[in-house]
C-alpha cells in the first residue's frame, strides 16, 4: 500500500446566521465563510494530498445562499483530486439540498444514502466509503458494518456522527464500530473540538472540529487536518486555515482603571478577531462598559464586554453609618444576608450598585448589558 496524504475537514457550516452580529457584519462573516473554501482549496494544492474529504456539515442548512452554491462549484473545480462529501444533520441530503440542485464538477462525489457505499480508486490504491444523512436526525450507520479487505487496498471511511455517544440521535458511533469497520483510517465529522488522532483495534480515526469559530463556544484556533496514511501507520498534522477567531479574556479590574488593566493583558493582533471582555473582580462602582466600549472597539472586529464584578467588601462596611447612604446600604445588606440563593445576592449588589450610582448621580449601569 502506498501513502496517502488526506486533507480532512469537517463542520464548516457555511452560510450560519452569526446571530451574536449585526446584520452588516453578519453578511460579511458569511462571504468570508465562503472564502474559507478558497483557502481549503489552495491547501489542498500546496500540500499535494490526493484526497479531500468534507464529513458532514459543509452548509448549515438546505437553504443556502445562491453565492455559496456558485463559490461551491469554483472551488471545488480548481483541486485537482477527488473530493467527497458526506451529509451530516445540518445539510442532509433530500431532493431540495443544496446537493441535489447544484451541478458539482466530476471531481465531487456525493454521498446520497443512509447505507454506506463506497467509491474506487484504483490509481490511488484506495476505496472511500461514505454515507449521508438524509434527514436531520439519524440512525447507527456504521453499526454492524465491515468492508471488505483487499491486499494493498486502502479502505477509508467519510461519515459524520457522534462518537462515544450511545443514545445519539446524530449516527451514534462506537470504538467498537470502528474497530470492526475493516477502514484503515475514519474522517468523522459533527463535533466541534478536535479530537487528535485516535486508533481503534486497526483503524485510525479522528474529527478534526470546525476550521473556524462561529461563536464565543468554539474560541481559539481551529484548523484542518493533514492526515497521512502509510500502510500500518498513520500521522495526523493540523493547518490554520481560519480569518478570524472568537476569544473571551477574563481581566480582574480589583486593583486597576478598567480600560488599564485590560491594555495591559489585551494581545497583540485582535483587530480581526471578535472578543468578549469578561470584567471581573471587586469594585465600588460598576465599570462604565460604554466608554469602554468607545475606547476599546476600534480593536477589534466585534466586541462584547461583560460586567461580572462584585461589590467590594468596604462598601458594605459602610452599612449602618448616620446618612443617607448608610441607611440604604443597612437595608440592602440585612436583605442580601437573608437572600437564600446566589441569584438573589447577585440582584441585591445590583440594586446596592443602582442605588448608590443614583446617590452619586452617576449614570446607571446594567450588568452584563452590552453597549
Amino acid at each position: 500500500m502506498s501513502a496517502i496524504r488526506i486533507l480532512h475537514t469537517a463542520d464548516l457550516h457555511l452560510d450560519s446566521p452569526f446571530e451574536g452580529l449585526g446584520a452588516s457584519k453578519a453578511s460579511l462573516r458569511r462571504g468570508e465563510q465562503r472564502d474559507l473554501l478558497g483557502r481549503i482549496a489552495r491547501l489542498a494544492i500546496d500540500e499535494k494530498v490526493d484526497l479531500v474529504l468534507f464529513a458532514g456539515d459543509l452548509l448549515d442548512s438546505d437553504n443556502s445562499f445562491y453565492e455559496t452554491g456558485e463559490e461551491m462549484i469554483r472551488t471545488f473545480s480548481r483541486i485537482p483530486v477527488p473530493v467527497f462529501i458526506s451529509p451530516g444533520n445540518h445539510d442532509y441530503y433530500s431532493e431540495r439540498s443544496p446537493y441535489s440542485r447544484l451541478k458539482l464538477p466530476e471531481n465531487i462525489h456525493v454521498f446520497t444514502s443512509q447505507t454506506i457505499e463506497h467509491c474506487e480508486l484504483p490509481d490511488l490504491g484506495a476505496r472511500v466509503y461514505g454515507a449521508a444523512f438524509t434527514e436531520p436526525r439519524c440512525g447507527a450507520l456504521l453499526r454492524g458494518f465491515r468492508a471488505v479487505r483487499s491486499e494493498g487496498v486502502a479502505n477509508i471511511l467519510c461519515l459524520h456522527g457522534e462518537v462515544g455517544a450511545r443514545d445519539s440521535v446524530y449516527d451514534p458511533i462506537s470504538e467498537e464500530d470502528l474497530a470492526g469497520s475493516g477502514m484503515d483510517y475514519a474522517a468523522l465529522g459533527h463535533i466541534h473540538k478536535p479530537s487528535g488522532l485516535r486508533r481503534a483495534g486497526a483503524t485510525w480515526y479522528s474529527w478534526p472540529g470546525c476550521p473556524e469559530g462561529r461563536g464565543f463556544d468554539e474560541t481559539g484556533e481551529k484548523t484542518v487536518s493533514i492526515v497521512e496514511l502509510d500502510g500500518e501507520s498513520c500521522s495526523l498534522r493540523t493547518v490554520s486555515v481560519a480569518g478570524r477567531r472568537y476569544e473571551t479574556l477574563e481581566v480582574d479590574v480589583s486593583a486597576a482603571d478598567p480600560l488599564l488593566a485590560i491594555h495591559t493583558q489585551l494581545p497583540d493582533e485582535t483587530v480581526r478577531d471578535i472578543y468578549r471582555i469578561v470584567l471581573t473582580g471587586e469594585t465600588d462602582a460598576p465599570p462604565d462598559l460604554r466608554r469602554l466600549h468607545e475606547n476599546l472597539g476600534e480593536f477589534f472586529f466585534e466586541l462584547q464586554l461583560r460586567d461580572a464584578t462584585r461589590m467590594r467588601r468596604s462598601v458594605w462596611e459602610k452599612a449602618g453609618d448616620d446618612s443617607l447612604r448608610g441607611l440604604f446600604l443597612y437595608k440592602l445588606r440585612a436583605r442580601y444576608d437573608a437572600a437564600k440563593t446566589d441569584e438573589e445576592r447577585v440582584n441585591i449588589e445590583q440594586a446596592a450598585r443602582w442605588g448608590l450610582a443614583a446617590l452619586d448621580n452617576r449614570e446607571e449601569v446594567v450588568r452584563h448589558d452590552d453597549p
